[in-house]
């Protein structure tokens, strides 16, 4: 049996603050995984369902968030479920807001949730930590972390974030800790789709060379393009290198001679 704990502060004043996080993600798992009601008991609220051919337990602990450790404690005399069977979902200002990170045992960070279960249960425990971001000044993290999300955020990242939790349990319970951290982030940050490869751009110039070569008819004044390219120009309705051969023509006979010809040839007015 696992014991999957949620963690928060009892009451509708708190239900919206970063602090409860875990709470909600605890909703959303019972939800997707239609356990059974959730029944007060262990000095919090417990739910009961089946996940990965496992059993499991969900726990909201209503002792206020100092005191979360004593109904944790609670659950696994009754239930002697080893700590290690124990995953707990926290908020964590040390993450950018929707980041996920599994931990395995260790210190508590300074989260007064973590630190009670420390002292009443252990260390050895699974913590999936749910990054909330930091208000930047120690003064500010109180009014933080009991703020609530805004609006953006609740319908954004930390939506897609509950859901993926819910979605990827499974593979938590099955103790593929990496897979759990790789499919929630790909949920809550879809990859960028791959952009196809276009051909370099043709180098300036390169679609004029050709008229550097012996034998080709070139155009004064038109920076060297040759004259089936002047015209396309003048066919399309482009005025751009016959004005660049006007000038030229007042000072070169043969230049004005050529522009003339073209000139007529499609029958634009001179």
């Amino acid at each position: 049996m696992f014991l999957v704990v949620g963690l928060g502060n009892p009451g509708s004043g708190y239900a919206g603050n970063r602090h409860n996080i875990g709470f909600m993600a605890a909703d959303e798992i019972v939800r997707r995984h239609s356990f059974g009601p959730w029944r007060r008991k262990f000095q919090g609220q417990v739910a009961e369902g089946e996940i990965a051919g496992s059993k499991v337990l969900v726990l909201k602990p209503e002792t206020f968030m100092n005191l979360s450790g004593q109904s944790v404690g609670e659950v696994l005399r009754f239930y002697k479920i080893p700590i290690e069977d124990v995953i707990v979902l926290h908020d964590e200002l040390d993450l950018p807001p929707g980041k996920l990170r599994v931990k395995r045992a260790g210190g508590h960070g300074g989260h007064n949730g973590l630190r009670s279960i420390d002292a009443h249960c252990g260390k050895e425990y699974r913590r999936i930590r749910l990054g909330i971001g930091h208000p930047g000044d120690k003064a500010r993290v109180h009014g933080h972390v009991l703020g609530d999300f805004s609006k953006s955020e609740q319908t954004g990242w930390l939506s897609a974030l509950i859901d993926g939790i819910a979605q990827e349990l499974p593979r938590l319970i099955a103790g593929d800790d990496s897979a759990f951290m790789s499919k929630v982030a790909n949920l809550v940050t879809p990859p960028k789709p791959r952009v196809p490869k276009t051909p370099k751009a043709e180098k300036a110039g390169k679609a004029t060379s050709a008229g550097k070569n012996k034998g080709d008819a070139t155009l004064p004044g038109a920076a060297g393009a040759d004259a089936s390219e002047a015209i396309d120009d003048i066919g399309t309705g482009g005025v751009g290198r016959a004005e660049m051969v006007a000038p030229d023509d007042k000072q070169n006979g043969a230049s004005s001679t050529m522009a003339q010809a073209l000139a007529k040839a499609f029958g634009l007015k001179k």
